[in-house]
């Protein structure tokens, strides 16, 4: 399976958060899964980390990405397509962030786990 991990989904399961519950953790772990965290997920933690609204251990420029690497997750670089995808998405979401890992999670065919109950009103697959 191919898994897209949303944003909070990422920092429960490198902070061992409670809220994540032990089917996505151990699909996280699953070898046989490829496991991936997009650039635009490290770019709205580092927003909230500026704000304020985000407190981690180290700089996020630095503990973020030591942190996928250490998890063997793998990075997403934001691609043309997926950003041309957002011109046909509905506007369900406000979050630009979800928004775009939607569109990533679609044209990459990977399934995008996240605990939000609004992105699974979009037309894209998801991981109970």
């Amino acid at each position: 399976m191919k898994l897209l991990l949303d944003t909070h989904i990422f920092l429960w399961y490198i902070t061992g958060d409670k809220r994540l519950s032990n089917d996505k953790r151990d699909s996280i772990r699953d070898s046989n899964n490829e496991v991936y965290l997009s650039v635009v997920s490290i770019w709205e933690a580092i927003i909230k980390y500026q704000l304020g609204k985000l407190p981690l251990p180290q700089p996020p420029e630095i503990y973020l990405p030591a942190q996928r690497q250490q998890h063997q997750i793998m990075s997403l670089t934001l691609d043309e397509g997926s950003v041309a995808h957002l011109a046909q998405l509905p506007a369900i979401h406000r979050d630009p962030s979800d928004r775009m890992l939607i569109c990533q999670a679609t044209v990459q065919s990977l399934s995008l786990m996240t605990d939000d109950a609004i992105i699974p009103q979009y037309p894209v697959q998801i991981f109970r």
